[in-house]
């Protein structure tokens, strides 16, 4: 819509996951040297969590682009599933007959699966996102599962990518056996208030900006406003940039920042208070 009129190649604030648009903040360098420390020495469970939008899906994205042949890869994304379906979900994710009658001849044909790859060289590595929604027994479910691994080479790693709540969900007394198995943890934070315009910045030089295009008032309020998730961010950018579009402008002011936030705040499907803003600019 706004592309030719900013001279983009591309949306750059666009919300969803792109791999190519990932911003390396110091959190989120470790937070991939966790993941690949992980992945690299065979690590049982890993366990990465993060408020939503914070980028963690796009992390992982990142990280299974950048993996070798010999490693399998199966996404589970749906965990609102019973736990007795877990097991069928991690089949169909590895692309395997998922239609067995039981449990049991499910649980039977997944490790006879994963027993294949390693035979010849190779290896599984099961990412079950959304992981805050498991119940329970389902995380019981996947420390069995990994029962799978009796060898000193891990045949099956398990990533588990969640919300905050899942570091809670861990800590129940009822699930020590399977934090006994994690390996490797990492919670992503917010960007700090600072890293905010250096996100903005690589986003736009990403998407082909010759100019910053924001004022730096505007990464300012962006800063204030999104708390520093990288979605939000993303949200009031692009609302902006349509903001800016429509004027005729070709820069984005902090005027327009406090036109986007305040719309938000009284127009939006969440409302909140609206916060009064000091006049600048």
């Amino acid at each position: 819509m706004y592309e030719a009129h900013f001279h983009l190649l591309e949306k750059p604030f666009a919300i969803l996951p792109d791999p190519s648009f990932i911003y390396w903040s110091k959190i989120h360098v470790r937070a991939y040297t966790m993941l690949e420390y992980s992945i690299l020495n065979n690590a049982g469970f890993t366990v990465i969590t993060g408020e939503i939008g914070c980028g963690k899906t796009t992390l992982i994205r990142y990280l299974l682009s950048q993996l070798s042949e010999e490693v399998v890869v199966g996404l589970v994304s749906d965990t609102q599933v019973a736990s007795g379906d877990l097991i069928r979900w991690v089949l169909l994710a590895f692309e395997q007959n998922f239609e067995q009658t039981s449990e049991v001849a499910a649980f039977r044909d997944f490790r006879s699966f994963v027993q294949g790859l390693a035979d010849t060289g190779r290896r599984a590595v099961l990412v079950v996102d959304e992981a805050q929604n498991l119940s329970i027994d389902g995380l019981e479910k996947l420390r069995m599962l990994s029962n799978v691994n009796v060898e000193k080479q891990n045949s099956l790693q398990i990533i588990l990518v969640g919300q905050p709540q899942l570091r809670d969900l861990l800590q129940r007394p009822e699930l020590t056996q399977f934090m006994q198995r994690v390996s490797s943890e990492y919670n992503i934070a917010p960007l700090p208030f600072q890293e905010v315009k250096n996100y903005v910045l690589h986003r736009l030089g990403k998407a082909g900006s010759p100019v910053a295009l924001f004022s730096d008032k505007a990464m300012q309020l962006i800063a204030e406003e999104s708390r520093g998730i990288p979605r939000v961010i993303n949200v009031l950018c692009d609302t902006a940039l349509v903001y800016a579009f429509a004027k005729g402008v070709k820069f984005v002011d902090s005027r327009i920042i406090k036109h986007v936030i305040t719309d938000r705040q009284v127009h939006g499907v969440f409302q909140r208070p609206v916060k009064k803003v000091e006049k600048t600019e």
